[in-house]
């Protein structure tokens, strides 16, 4: 079982601590508060660790040489509170010396439809799409 603790430290900000003791800090993002993460984007980060480590996992196993992999993430919320993402997407840039599209399509699919927890617990409220890129050389490292 997964658990997670949140203190609050002042104003608007806070410190989200995992089983592990591992920390990160929320906060608004307005001026006074604007040094953590914002509490929705912290879910799209979720979710793109969640799918980046199964997608490394899986090629890993599979003996690629994975060189490098980024999850550019984008949600849309509806206008009104609470805002719920109605469409969050997707795009995986990744790069390695013996990668197939075959083994990158794969590995995603599989992310996303077996393995990642956060993937499985928004799928029946939010339309998840994905696509990917495999880049090499000077290409990999570029955001």
């Amino acid at each position: 079982m997964g658990s997670a603790t949140v203190t609050w430290v002042q104003n608007l900000q806070f410190i989200g601590t995992d089983s592990t003791r591992h920390s990160v800090v929320v906060s608004a993002p307005d001026e006074a508060n604007g040094i953590g993460m914002k509490p929705s984007e912290l879910l799209l980060v979720s979710l793109a660790a969640c799918t980046a480590y199964d997608v490394v996992n899986i090629l890993q196993k599979k003996r690629k040489k994975l060189s490098h992999l980024r999850v550019e993430v984008e949600g849309e919320q509806q206008g009104a509170a609470p805002w719920p993402f109605t469409r969050i997407h997707l795009h995986y840039v990744i790069a390695g010396d013996d990668l197939s599209e075959r083994d990158v399509a794969q590995a995603i699919h599989l992310s996303h439809d077996k393995y990642c927890s956060v993937s499985a617990t928004l799928r029946p409220a939010v339309t998840l799409t994905h696509d990917y890129q495999i880049v090499g050389g000077a290409d990999a490292g570029e955001s």
